[in-house]
């Protein structure tokens, strides 16, 4: 019992029960494709289907919506699913603790939406997409909106490390094949949108109320537009 207290108690609950979601649903899906997909292989397309990736026609043709939240638990690899998780983990150590048990998993959740819509707009239609990378790309992006006014010597570097690390990401996006470069930067962009509306601490705002209106405006405005140039689906 007091470890259970202590696990609920901990400042990473919500990472740790992330990653373990997205651990349990990886070991589901090497079992159900009967294939052990460590680093050359990967999930079949079907299966991947199955367990709730992004496919645009399936989510626009069937109102299949739900899809725009699982597809961010599900990993082709598990190379894809390591490498994820260590950067969240990595991350999550500062957002965390900073914004609050549901703050920092409401952030998660829909700054990974948000990456997915914009692949839903911007990326192949006929691509199956999947992975953690878009909500990834989000924390990234708050981060950035909680330091980029703090000129302290540590937040500087913690802002320069992670805009490093942003944009480093997008680069090596370009140069390989079969990355989801519009969900990377959807969630980035969502991310900031988001650092700026809840950001702060657990019970605080970083912004003024004029700046976070904007933002909220933006964020509605955004997704409209994105849902709007999704729905255009060519098969």
């Amino acid at each position: 019992m007091q470890k259970i207290k202590r696990f609920i108690n901990s400042n990473l609950v919500v990472t740790y029960s992330l990653l373990g979601v997205m651990a349990l649903v990886f070991v589901f899906e090497c079992l159900s494709s009967r294939r052990l997909a460590l680093f050359g292989s990967a999930i079949d397309s079907g299966t991947l289907l199955n367990f709730g990736s992004l496919f645009n026609p399936l989510v626009v043709i069937f109102n299949q919506w739900w899809r725009l939240i699982t597809a961010q638990f599900i990993h082709i690899n598990f190379l894809h699913f390591a490498s994820n998780a260590v950067m969240i983990y990595y991350v999550s150590q500062l957002l965390e603790p900073t914004l609050g048990k549901l703050k920092y998993l409401s952030i998660f959740l829909l700054t990974g939406i948000g990456g997915n819509l914009m692949s839903l707009a911007f990326g192949s239609d006929m691509t199956v997409s999947a992975g953690a990378s878009t909500s990834l790309f989000g924390l990234f992006g708050v981060v950035l909106a909680l330091v980029w006014d703090n000129q302290t010597p540590a937040m500087t570097a913690i802002k320069q490390q992670f805009l490093a690390l942003a944009i480093l990401n997008l680069v090596m996006d370009l140069f390989i094949s079969d990355i989801n470069i519009q969900g990377h930067f959807g969630g980035l962009l969502f991310g900031v949108l988001f650092g700026i509306i809840f950001g702060g601490q657990k019970n605080q705002k970083l912004y003024a109320t004029r700046w976070r209106i904007v933002a909220i405006f933006a964020t509605i405005i955004l997704t409209l537009i994105l849902i709007g140039i999704g729905m255009q689906v060519s098969i």
